[in-house]
């Protein structure tokens, strides 16, 4: 078995990394000329910390990143917090693994190394996807460089605008979602004293929500902003911002939200896409992974996650199997992970009414509203199902 793998992000080298311990012959196809992540923060609950250890990544990672104590809300202008739920021992007690905030750099190269640790070759840079054919015997995947190379199975790991999917289904890029996600990196020790927690906080408000929690070994303050209501006319994905124009799109919030903003070195902007999920991923010898699957707004914490658990699904589906019978073991992959992944979109798209509720207008209203939704019960009935699942072990 030779698998052919474009894109070397988290999910491309999860996967790698996940086959080439099966003794599955790997290579990957990475468009970028040098193989690095865009400087920003992820969370990596239990579920993605249990693939991650089996990978013989999880060590080091751990050593890199932090371990919040816990999650909390905060309203948007008064400040008041309200509990989402304990981490440190608590969430290791329940689901055998920390929640960790990740430097996602810092995860990308842990896996990058593991990967050129089992396989040194494996990664192929300045390698950009034109397209792909296949026969019963085997898959071309096409460089923009005219070259051409052959595998027995392709896996499009190539993130939202997915050149192998839209190649096998034609154009199902995803939408402007109508809101814009401004991120920064605060160096944690500029930042007020009050303010240097192992703390994952998630202030939401009428129309928008801010996220913010630590990252490398607490020298970094993650900051995600999102608003809704808003017009992209970039032909990119992202720019860079200001820092009146995101103060003056949270006009009216808490100053400790204000302080973040004022205190980011530098501001990008980012276009939130969504798209429903997708019904179908595989077709013969190709199938989908990660973003190019199951592409989601990022409010569960679970997009890179899943696409760790993709990978050590597909690699367990295709392990022992002949390369004859490829086609069949891909099919017992998408079957084993559609309906979760699709659960896990349809949940953040549900989270964005969750965040940005208009109850939370006022101080009365947002306690019976956060009461309502973010009590125990209903917290526990959205994440305990992604948090208790096993992707190194689960039935396929």
């Amino acid at each position: 078995m030779h698998v052919l793998i474009a894109g070397g992000g988290i999910g491309g080298l999860a996967a790698a990394a996940a086959l080439l311990q099966r003794g599955i012959d790997v290579d990957v196809y990475e468009q970028a000329q040098e193989l690095k992540e865009v400087g920003a923060g992820i969370q990596i609950s239990p579920n993605g910390n249990r693939v991650l250890d089996a990978l013989g990544v999880f060590q080091q990672l751990k050593a890199l990143s932090c371990d919040p104590v816990r999650k909390e809300f905060r309203l948007w202008n008064s400040g008041r917090p309200w509990p989402m739920f304990s981490l440190g021992k608590t969430v290791v007690e329940n689901y055998g693994y920390p929640y960790l905030t990740v430097y996602r750099p810092d995860l990308h190269g842990a896996l990058a190394d593991r990967v050129r640790a089992l396989k040194p070759d494996a990664i192929h840079l300045s390698c950009p996807v034109a397209g792909l054919h296949q026969n019963a015997q085997g898959v071309a995947l096409e460089l923009k460089d005219g070259r051409s190379v052959r595998g027995d199975v392709l896996i499009g790991a190539d993130g939202v605008r997915s050149v192998v999917r839209n190649t096998l289904w034609g154009p199902t890029n995803p939408e402007f979602s109508g809101m814009v996600a401004w991120r920064g990196l605060i160096p944690m020790t500029q930042l007020p004293e009050h303010m240097q927690v192992q703390v994952g906080t998630t202030w939401i408000g009428p129309g928008g929500h801010v996220v913010c929690y630590p990252l490398h070994q607490s020298k970094i303050m993650n900051f995600v902003a999102t608003i809704e209501d808003r017009t992209w006319t970039h032909p990119g994905s992202s720019m860079p911002g200001t820092t009146e124009e995101c103060l003056s799109d949270f006009a009216g919030w808490h100053e400790d939200v204000l302080t973040m903003i004022r205190l980011s070195p530098t501001l990008l902007k980012w276009a939130l896409a969504k798209r429903d999920p997708i019904p179908q991923w595989t077709q013969g010898r190709v199938s989908l992974l990660g973003d190019a699957a199951h592409a989601t707004l990022p409010f569960l914490a679970q997009g890179a996650v899943h696409s760790i658990e993709d990978g050590m699904v597909l690699a367990r589906c295709l392990e022992g199997v002949p390369a004859a019978d490829a086609p069949a073991a891909l099919q017992r992959y998408e079957g084993a992970r559609i309906e979760r992944t699709s659960r896990m979109v349809r949940g953040a798209t549900a989270n964005t009414e969750r965040f940005h509720s208009r109850e939370l207008a006022g101080e009365d209203s947002a306690e019976i509203y956060l009461e309502r939704e973010w009590s125990a019960n209903p917290i526990f009935e959205r994440y305990d199902w992604l948090y208790r699942y096993d992707a190194v072990n689960t039935p396929i």
